[in-house]
């Protein structure tokens, strides 16, 4: 069930509870409160970053299906408006290897939208604008999300 809980406590982070038949509202309620075009998702293996970026993907407006940039390190999408890199880092060794394939340029496109898994490893040079979203794993079924 989807139930949205906007908490105004610290930072005025909001949080939702949603299982995989909400994705469409949860990608509704992440385009609606996210501040930035660079989204950062934070959560444990199996939590279902890609999944949700997926979702977002194609609600941007994508024909390509999206998937997981593992070994490629990064997707491109186009869409009518805009461009989309989804990246996943966790194969990175350190941030110098984020540098040597010119991440700074992807996240210097203001134009396009910025959706980073694993994006600890690039914290030096996040800009101050970039958004976070944590996934916390409830149970087999059941996400909270936090946009911080």
């Amino acid at each position: 069930m989807f139930t949205p809980n906007l908490s105004n406590t610290f930072l005025l982070m909001k949080q939702i509870s949603y299982q995989l038949h909400d994705l469409p509202k949860v990608v509704k309620f992440i385009l609606d409160n996210t501040k930035s075009k660079i989204i950062l998702f934070d959560g444990p293996m199996g939590s279902g970053k890609t999944t949700l970026i997926k979702a977002l993907v194609k609600e941007l407006g994508a024909t390509d299906e999206a998937s997981s940039p593992t070994f490629s390190i990064v997707n491109e999408y186009v869409t009518p408006q805009h461009k989309i890199y989804h990246f996943d880092l966790y194969r990175l060794k350190d941030f110098y290897e984020a540098l040597d394939f010119g991440i700074e340029e992807y996240l210097d496109d203001s134009q396009a939208y910025v959706f980073i898994e694993w994006p600890d490893i690039i914290e030096p040079i996040l800009p101050e604008n970039s958004q976070k979203i944590r996934i916390i794993v409830k149970d087999n079924k059941t996400r909270d999300l936090q946009i911080l």
